[in-house]
């Protein structure tokens, strides 16, 4: 077996377990922490509490951070190498961005907080909602969808709330995908109360045109198409 089969054989953590082995030594509670504990406990329905210890897995901390290091060297990822899938997974973020988002004036922002102390987040986001806007040649954009299946299901929401309010619901019945869509795509629009109608791709990956021109009809209320698609290629004939 060569290095890089092993690699793939990691035992569980569980098998790695040896009766007494300690990660670490939790500091005992004082008389003040277990009163506490006692009085929260009481608060937990009986029915609730565990009659048993937990059933973890006795490592020691240099067992656990290796461990999980070499599962997640079994990852690929984008920091590993080039990954062209075209859908909202997997794509490269600088990593000033993870460092900003770290901060504390941004991680600890509460949803609830008086809008007067959060003055300088509200101008963050307002100039990437007009720099989208602008990019997108749209009159608004909304920050609110946090991903991409939660995105796609407020576009066709968006789509159905226009035509129910043209009075056309009832006869706009239909979407259309590519056979290459993302599995969240006809999900989506079946969750909105839609038909999926399915169009395929050609021999270069891409939508085919003339099977979109069939599809379309007076039923049709919108397409759902990824770009670049799900395989990674530009619809050029969008």
């Amino acid at each position: 077996m060569d290095k890089r089969q092993a690699k793939w054989n990691e035992p569980l953590i569980f098998e790695l377990s040896s009766t007494g082995r300690l990660g670490c030594t939790p500091e005992r509670f004082s008389e003040k922490d277990q009163i506490a504990l006692n009085t929260a406990r009481g608060l937990i329905p009986k029915t609730l509490l565990r009659t048993n210890p937990p059933e973890l897995p006795e490592v020691t901390e240099p067992e656990v951070v290796r461990h999980y290091t070499r599962l997640s060297q079994m990852n690929y990822g984008v920091d590993c190498g080039f990954y062209p899938l075209g859908s909202c997974t997997m794509k490269y973020n600088p990593r000033i961005n993870e460092v900003i988002a770290a901060l504390p004036q941004i991680s600890n922002i509460h949803p609830e907080q008086d809008p007067d102390s959060v003055q300088g987040a509200l101008a963050l986001m307002y100039h990437l909602e007009r720099w989208l806007a602008s990019i997108c040649g749209m009159d608004e954009f909304s920050l609110q969808p946090a991903a991409g299946a939660h995105g796609e299901f407020t576009g066709i929401m968006i789509i159905r709330a226009h035509h129910e309010s043209n009075g056309d619901l009832e006869r706009r019945t239909q979407i259309i995908v590519p056979d290459t869509a993302h599995g969240t795509n006809p999900a989506t629009a079946a969750m909105c109360g839609f038909e999926v109608v399915v169009v395929p791709s050609g021999e270069d990956g891409c939508l085919e045109v003339e099977a979109l021109k069939e599809a379309v009809s007076p039923k049709t209320a919108g397409l759902m198409l990824t770009n670049p698609n799900t395989l990674g290629l530009f619809e050029g004939d969008i």
